[in-house]
């Protein structure tokens, strides 16, 4: 009772922002590699402000639970590779979706950025002669993926955050977006709330650059996404015209736990892990003879989905798996470099991976598609001012399927590239907004909080959620129809019909979960109706988006980017050509 009386606050937030007389030339909305690394490149301009907004703690993003390794062609541990090998293998592993151009700017850094993350002292693996080791992953053709273990991302973001702490950046913690405030082509800043004290907070800013990756929880239990992975960026900017690319592009990554959808790291695979079905048989061999188990992910997880839909599968229904074994490798290895792969079997699964395998099916994992960059070489979107890195985005690198350990090196580039970018624009342009706009939003959002936490009935938020992630798993997962899109688009179309009207249950302001998981369920019912508007135009299968009713990649008619635009409530569908500079589209052989 007494938080809906009374407002606190507390050292989350500057103090500078608690009392409105904050001004940012770089905010960042998200604290994972992409917005920490984005931040500490936008610090080396000195005198600018630079501010990194989270509705976590800074340290707790997505980008924590990466595993695997980090991609960069630095010959440390393979000396044949080279960042044309990289390019190559990132654009074949994304079925030729991706801009060709960006491919080659990213594989080019991708090396620079494991020298740069030696440099800061990350604790990665080591050769004997004390440099970094490389390991192969799913997709490569060389060992190209330094690592720390299977604790990877974590020790990026830790590293990233210690560099940070040197510079002058705030952190304004636990504040959740609400809006990114743009008229007329003009940025004003941004509204978000403090989940603390339930106050709404307006914060102006030269420049934005949003990096709040994924929205992998638009299919709820059967991701390997942190609850924190709604898509809130993505719906901030499709509310502002910037549109979402590729949206259908999802990637299901091929071993995720049967019971819970947690991730099996691909290191297990590089590692040696075999993929069994119930029949004992390493089943890889039908369908990537060459490559067995480090095929590219896209391939390895609609593999799997066809042995259980097959029957060569054990259990029924969700629980339906496969078998991941690791009782060949040798238990120091395992201990070495997958003790967490060994501590998640044992502490979900409730299986030792020395002495049994352990049930796994595709969860999902990545997205490919997010925000529309229009530039590359600053991460720069259609709206003066906003910028987009990381897993939010769409540069265009991944395409129709992201290669294993290209993730975090694709971070960190464009997360420099974004903050060099909105760093050389916050001091060219100034701040061109109107604070008396963004008071206009912060009014606004105080009426919607009361209207929405004061109904006294409706479907409850839990409700839609659980009915939006059914539909998209069983019409818009690893394989889909026409007619179990259009089912989708149905359902999708009524629960946002529901959400309107839903209840809430919670008047307080004071950490109002309910109400942050009622705006986040709201972001991702329009995350989903744009997953699903992209995957009914795209008539073909590419990648991770595999159609049985049109089962071969369509080149002429399909060979361009997917944008999912939002005028007023309605949403449109249009195409941009695919860049194409050095690799003709072939088919993918592994």
């Amino acid at each position: 009772m007494a938080g809906t009386y009374f407002h606190w606050f507390g050292d989350n937030i500057p103090a500078t922002v608690r009392n409105g007389t904050a001004m940012y030339d770089v905010l960042i909305i998200g604290s994972g590699g992409a917005g920490m690394r984005a931040a500490l490149e936008a610090a080396q301009n000195k005198g600018l402000k630079i501010a990194v907004m989270t509705k976590m703690v800074p340290t707790r993003s997505a980008t924590t639970m990466a595993q695997g390794g980090i991609n960069g062609a630095a010959r440390v541990t393979d000396d044949k590779d080279s960042p044309e090998a990289h390019a190559f293998d990132t654009v074949k592993g994304a079925d030729y979706l991706c801009d060709q151009d960006a491919v080659a700017y990213y594989a080019e850094k991708a090396a620079e950025t494991l020298f740069e993350l030696d440099y800061f002292g990350i604790a990665f693996n080591r050769q004997e002669d004390g440099r970094f080791h490389q390991r192969k992953m799913g997709g490569s053709s060389y060992a190209r993926a330094a690592y720390s273990a299977d604790i990877s991302g974590h020790a990026v973001l830790h590293t990233m955050f210690e560099q940070c702490l040197k510079h002058d950046i705030d952190f304004i913690s636990e504040c959740q977006l609400l809006e990114i405030v743009a008229d007329k082509g003009k940025l004003n800043g941004v509204v978000a709330i403090d989940m603390r004290s339930g106050n709404m907070l307006s914060v102006p800013a030269k420049s934005i650059i949003v990096a709040t990756g994924g929205y992998g929880r638009a299919y709820w239990v059967r991701t390997s996404n942190p609850f924190s992975s709604t898509g809130d960026g993505i719906a901030a900017c499709l509310n502002i015209g910037i549109p979402f690319k590729d949206p259908e592009m999802v990637q299901f990554h091929p071993t995720g736990l049967a019971s819970n959808g947690v991730l099996m790291s691909e290191s297990s695979r590089s590692e040696g892990a075999y993929l069994l079905n119930k029949n004992g048989e390493r089943f890889m061999a039908k369908y990537a003879p060459k490559a067995m188990e480090l095929g590219p992910r896209d391939l390895v997880c609609q593999s799997v989905e066809k042995e259980i839909l097959e029957g060569r599968g054990i259990g029924e229904g969700l629980k339906a798996a496969v078998y991941l074994d690791f009782r060949h490798i040798p238990k120091e290895r395992i201990m070495e470099r997958l003790f967490q792969v060994y501590q998640l079997a044992k502490q979900f699964e409730g299986v030792d991976i020395l002495e049994k395998p352990v049930p796994i099916r595709g969860t999902c994992h990545y997205s490919m598609g997010g925000i529309d960059v229009v530039d590359y070489k600053t991460c720069a979107t259609k709206v003066p001012g906003v910028f987009a890195a990381g897993e939010c985005s769409c540069v265009s690198i991944h395409g129709a399927n992201r290669l294993g350990a290209n993730s975090l090196s694709e971070v960190l580039v464009f997360g420099k590239t974004a903050g060099a970018g909105a760093a050389q624009y916050a001091k060219d342009t100034g701040y061109e907004g109107s604070k008396e706009t963004l008071q206009a939003a912060v009014d606004r959002w105080n009426k919607k909080f009361d209207e929405a936490t004061g109904r006294s009935s409706g479907s409850s938020v839990a409700a839609i959620r659980d009915k939006m992630a059914i539909t998209m798993w069983n019409n818009a997962g690893i394989f889909r129809t026409e007619a179990g899109l259009q089912q989708a688009l149905r359902d999708l179309d009524g629960l946002q019909e529901e959400y309107k009207n839903c209840f809430v249950g919670d008047t307080s302001r004071t950490c109002n979960t309910a109400f942050m998981n009622y705006v986040e369920i709201g972001n991702l019912l329009e995350i989903s109706k744009g997953i699903v508007m992209g995957a009914i135009a795209r008539k073909e299968s590419r990648g991770s988006h595999s159609r049985p009713d049109f089962p071969k990649r369509d080149d002429q008619k399909f060979l361009q980017h997917t944008l999912i635009s939002k005028e007023g409530g309605t949403f449109k569908t249009d195409y941009r050509p695919v860049v194409i500079t050095n690799y003709k589209p072939v088919e993918r052989k592994y």
